[in-house]
């Protein structure tokens, strides 16, 4: 038997979001955050805005974050510069981490974090997406090291999957050769987390 819980879905008005929200509805209390939309405005890349909205919300069971703010910078390495690095850094590493380390206070014991992650695979690697890569991998690396300190008996979990195929009109050309994941797959692995046991996982999906 599955306990209530009251679940926070950061990134919820987007394709991923709603089917996390599609999966998870009925089960539990959803509460949907964004940047402009949803029941409570939010910008990850904002450490204040993050403690702003944790402020107005209940003790929480469940933060799923599905959104990689800007996501990364595309281009070829040989024009990649330090600030080009910065923009998936700041934005679905650091963003996500602060999530968490702004959270933790917030949560009920025994709650949960479950992060959005990506393609990391040395042998699966993409030209141009190097910015992709390097913040995808830094996000599993946090959710391991994060689930041994994690205080409350609090877990994290992180789902990674390569390309979604809703997105594939818009990023099929750098993902010649891969298959897609289809949003309602990448919500079970959501839920996976979310009602699970487990804690240091980074589900990789392909």
């Amino acid at each position: 038997m599955i306990n209530f819980m009251k679940v926070l879905i950061i990134g919820g008005t987007g394709t991923v979001g709603k089917a996390v929200i599609e999966e998870l509805n009925g089960r539990h209390e959803i509460i949907v955050a964004s940047r402009t939309g949803g029941d409570i405005q939010v910008d990850i890349e904002n450490e204040a805005s993050i403690v702003e909205m944790y402020k107005k919300l209940p003790k929480l069971d469940a933060v799923v974050v599905t959104t990689g703010g800007r996501g990364g910078h595309v281009a070829p390495l040989t024009e990649m510069s330090v600030e080009d690095y910065r923009v998936g850094l700041d934005s679905k590493l650091l963003g996500q981490v602060n999530v968490v380390l702004k959270g933790i206070e917030f949560m009920n014991e025994g709650g949960s974090f479950t992060l959005i992650g990506g393609a990391s695979g040395a042998q699966d690697v993409v030209p141009q997406l190097s910015n992709f890569f390097m913040v995808n991998a830094a996000l599993e690396g946090f959710v391991t090291a994060a689930a041994t300190e994690l205080p409350k008996s609090l877990r994290i979990n992180a789902v990674c999957p390569t390309v979604i195929t809703e997105s594939m009109p818009a990023f099929g050309s750098y993902f010649r050769g891969f298959s897609s994941v289809p949003s309602r797959e990448i919500a079970m692995a959501f839920s996976k987390s979310i009602e699970g046991v487990q804690t240091g996982q980074n589900y990789n999906l392909s």
